[in-house]
């Protein structure tokens, strides 16, 4: 795998971790302490992509569940004249439209990051409710580079300078435990090949060595 993509993966899981540690604080926190945070998050959403927020602005009003089912909590987004984003309980919210999935999945596809019909195609991702209200959502952010964890940084003002350089400890980190999984499991691996292609030739294990 080459070293770019193993870092890019290192910094993914980062920000996987850090967003489901974010959603179970906002699950003990409710709706009333998250809602002001959510506000402030769609405000600098907005500015950082006012077509998309245009978009949604002239749907029919709907109610999108996006459930990441491997979390405590979900997310209901209003799309219409008033976009609002809001915590919620999966189970109890009334909703036009759900997206259900994991989390890594479900801020693949609002990052655009990965092919939606490739995610639903391979069932990681459920639609239930009005399937064209999800069409217009994709739509609506098709094309958008959504950087979800720059946007939520951002509102910590000086945090989001850090950002950059949390990525790239990420990725460091990445390279050593690549390095000492090389230095370490490497030669056990070549030596389990060994072995492997003796026992497919028929020879005892022991011998030779």
């Amino acid at each position: 795998m080459p070293d770019h993509v193993r870092d890019e993966d290192a910094v993914r899981r980062m920000e996987v971790l850090a967003a489901g540690v974010a959603l179970r604080a906002a699950a003990r926190l409710g709706t009333g302490v998250t809602a002001p945070v959510l506000d402030r998050l769609l405000l600098v959403l907005a500015r950082s992509h006012p077509r998309a927020f245009a978009t949604l602005a002239e749907m029919p009003e709907a109610r999108v569940l996006l459930d990441p089912v491997d979390q405590p909590v979900a997310f209901l987004l209003t799309v219409g004249p008033t976009v609002r984003l809001r915590i919620a309980d999966p189970a109890a919210v009334e909703h036009d439209a759900a997206i259900r999935g994991p989390l890594p999945a479900l801020m693949d596809l609002l990052e655009g990051r990965i092919d939606g019909d490739a995610l639903f195609f391979r069932r990681t991702l459920r639609i239930e409710g009005d399937t064209a209200v999800v069409v217009a959502l994709r739509n609506a952010l098709d094309g958008e580079e959504i950087d979800l964890v720059s946007d939520l940084a951002a509102l910590g003002g000086p945090l989001r300078h850090a950002v950059p350089r949390l990525r790239r400890h990420a990725a460091r980190a990445a390279g050593v435990l690549e390095n000492a999984r090389r230095l370490l499991l490497g030669p056990v691996l070549t030596r389990l090949d060994t072995l492997e292609r003796r026992v497919e030739q028929g020879q005892r294990p022991g011998r030779g060595m």
